[in-house]
């Protein structure tokens, strides 16, 4: 277990499982939904694997997680006490939506922006079929600037080539402004209006690809008002599409 605060106060028993680097992160992933060791590391890409497993460990000791083993498969599950964390964690993503704005190049990731966004896909609403969406950021190195989301109704797979399916749309756009539509910071209706989002392909796609891809299950958190900005930093206020 991680060193204690030597309190008896509930919040320092809490903080001695929660405060540890990246466990918030690796909760996030089990709470919406990941249940294997390769899923949950994918939505932390920048986490090593020895310290994800570390991690796993520790809430498993903590009573947070089950671990279950059938066969060679390994799968994670939250306990009632895990469960518990949802709207702890939905607050701290509410509360970070409000007032720590500021979004730093390093804070942006293609492969994590669509990891995230694969979570939110109506599956019921894609074709029977595989169905590809491509996506094309303008604003990031070239090796990492396409990437590819096959949709079929088992799954989401997120590619960074091409794996030789018909696109059904494609999508670009910069990394920065469909980070800010995916949280909420702009609409599907403002961004293609401008022009800062072009959606090609197939007759349907202009429509149909804003709701299939839809916005962050916290992007419906209310901003501050003007008065309340004022009292922010600059420094912390995430720019604004024009």
């Amino acid at each position: 277990m991680p060193t204690t605060y030597g309190q008896f106060c509930p919040i320092a028993k809490a903080m001695e499982v929660l405060d540890e680097r990246w466990m918030m992160l690796v909760l996030r992933e089990l709470l919406l939904g990941s249940r294997h060791f390769n899923e949950v590391r994918r939505g932390v890409p920048r986490m090593s694997p020895t310290l994800l497993s570390k991690r796993l460990q520790t809430l498993v000791r903590a009573g947070v997680v089950q671990r279950h083993c059938e066969g060679r498969q390994v799968t994670y599950h939250l306990t009632p006490a895990g469960q518990e964390l949802m709207p702890i964690l939905e607050a701290i993503g509410r509360w970070g939506l409000r007032w720590m704005q500021e979004l730093h190049d390093d804070d942006l990731d293609p492969y994590y922006l669509l990891w995230d966004i694969r979570r939110s896909l109506d599956l019921e609403a894609v074709p029977d079929t595989t169905t590809v969406l491509s996506f094309s950021f303008s604003d990031v190195d070239p090796p990492v600037r396409h990437w590819w989301m096959v949709i079929r109704r088992q799954g989401v797979d997120i590619c960074d080539f091409d794996q030789g399916h018909d696109v059904w749309a494609h999508v670009r756009t910069t990394l920065r402004t469909l980070t800010l539509l995916w949280r909420g910071d702009s609409s599907w209706s403002e961004t293609l209006r401008s022009g800062d989002v072009v959606i090609d392909g197939q007759p349907a796609a202009r429509r149909t690809v804003p709701r299939w891809l839809g916005r962050s299950f916290l992007a419906d958190t209310p901003r501050p008002v003007p008065q309340d900005l004022e009292q922010v930093p600059t420094s912390l206020r995430t720019p604004r599409l024009p």
